[in-house]
């Protein structure tokens, strides 16, 4: 499993876009869903792209997922473009994304999710080190301050907070540059949530961009540095929390 670090950037990394996405443009037949769209994304920032239904935001984030390609326009990464498709290619250039379903295996323990598809082998037997996996998932939900003692609980007995910050934590174990998250505070309780959004500080306070979608508006106002919100498929306005409320927001997702 790949240590969580941080780094002290030059001052060109710190002015330069950790994203990029230049003149996105995406369309399913007749209808355009995504009509030239222009976002960057600093080191660090945590960004709430809202909109209402259908107004592209999935779409564009699959996007730099990988797992959609744009017909027209570049996603550059750290200035490197984001070449090919794929989630695989997204993540060789330090893009993870967690989805609503967490794709967690609930028969597995914690630390078999952490580690699911990079197991660790004993370099004499050949066979798993579970002891070793153990230790050192219990030594990265640390770093994260993920308040999980037992790493050898089934996660499918496990609460929807708990299991959103396993998900997020084997994503941040691939040491990524950008997360995107898709609602991730969904359907939780209330400290589950302070959980998940103070989760959600601690990895862009060590240099993770973090792109948020959600319709739990309220909880944009405790993380996102930036509310991105589009409309028709268009970036409609670019507002920064002190400069609206709930009210504003809400209104600049209906195209006012």
């Amino acid at each position: 499993m790949t240590a969580i670090t941080t780094s002290s950037p030059t001052t060109a990394e710190h002015s330069q876009p950790r994203v990029e996405m230049r003149g996105i443009r995406k369309s399913y037949g007749a209808l355009d869903v995504l009509r030239g769209v222009d976002l960057s994304i600093a080191r660090g920032e945590v960004i709430g792209l809202v909109g209402d239904n259908g107004a592209g935001k999935s779409t564009l984030m699959k996007m730099l997922a990988g797992a959609e390609t744009p017909d027209r326009g570049e996603i550059l990464v750290d200035g490197e473009p984001l070449t090919g498709t794929g989630p695989r290619e997204a993540r060789a250039h330090g893009i993870e994304m967690v989805y609503q379903d967490l794709a967690l295996c609930n028969h597995l323990d914690v630390t078999a999710n952490l580690f699911l598809g990079r197991e660790k082998y004993h370099p004499v037997t050949r066979r798993l080190d579970t002891d070793r996996m153990h230790a050192e998932a219990t030594d990265e939900l640390s770093k994260l301050h993920i308040r999980i003692t037992n790493t050898r609980q089934e996660v499918g007995n496990m609460s929807g907070g708990q299991r959103q910050a396993i998900a997020i934590a084997r994503a941040v174990t691939f040491d990524p540059k950008v997360l995107v998250l898709d609602e991730p505070t969904a359907a939780l309780a209330a400290k589950e949530v302070e959980m998940v959004l103070a989760l959600i500080k601690d990895v862009s306070s060590r240099g993770v961009s973090v792109v948020l979608i959600t319709h739990r508006l309220q909880d944009l106002f405790e993380v996102a540095d930036r509310f991105v919100v589009l409309y028709e498929g268009r970036i409609h306005r670019d507002l920064v929390p002190a400069d609206t409320d709930l009210g504003g927001l809400v209104a600049a997702m209906m195209g006012k």
